[in-house]
């Protein structure tokens, strides 16, 4: 079972928005809240969103990495994702995590205690970005799961993209930053809802991921 990082183990939302207004009020010398970030920042690329705001130059990455690393103080673990984790190790479900974000950022985002639940995690720096399949089709080579065996659960299109490219049952999660709809028409074959009883729904998933539908 393969996840996601952001908006689906991770609260980080307006970590993803803090670290927009505070690299774009460094960048452009006067103050940008979130408030005054464009509709949409928090999904669009960031090069795109700074250019709205007015930030037209190359992004200084010590500059982002700085904002980034303030902003994610505030990021938290969702409530349920330590249990549904613990179930999954317990019932013999091999897990992994493929992101966008790189090594480094994973760990400031994860403690020690859930990182230690999953199996094998895939970064920015492993594989060409979703929606292209690579990082997915690595984590199962590690794993040594087929495709046909694996569901990928996420929040964004590129997540169902990804899965569907890969061969994986695409899970879209209702918690994260994407609606349901957008999920559904992206390739979800579900959109699981938001419950606190999440590894009870995981593990329901299981046996539906190995048949592949």
């Amino acid at each position: 079972m393969l996840f996601d990082l952001d908006g689906v183990l991770v609260d980080s939302h307006h970590a993803q928005l803090a670290a927009l207004a505070g690299f774009a009020t460094s960048a452009l010398g006067h103050r940008v809240t979130v408030a005054d970030l464009p509709a949409g920042a928090a999904t669009t690329p960031r090069e795109q969103t700074l250019t709205e705001l007015g930030y037209t130059g190359a992004i200084d990455q010590d500059g982002w990495a700085a904002a980034t690393a303030t902003a994610t103080l505030t990021v938290e673990v969702f409530p349920f994702v330590a249990d549904a984790l613990a179930a999954l190790r317990a019932a013999d479900v091999a897990t992994g995590i493929v992101t966008l974000r790189s090594r480094q950022r994973v760990e400031w985002l994860l403690p020690p205690g859930v990182l230690d639940l999953i199996d094998v995690v895939v970064c920015y720096e492993d594989a060409a970005p979703k929606p292209a399949p690579d990082g997915l089709l690595l984590a199962l080579d590690k794993l040594g799961v087929a495709p046909g065996d694996a569901v990928f659960i996420g929040d964004m299109e590129s997540d169902m993209h990804a899965a569907r490219a890969a061969g994986v049952t695409p899970i879209g999660s209702a918690w994260g930053f994407s609606d349901p709809a957008t999920l559904t028409r992206a390739g979800a074959v579900v959109v699981l809802p938001h419950t606190d009883d999440l590894a009870g729904t995981l593990l329901s998933l299981t046996g539906a991921g190995r048949r592949g539908t």
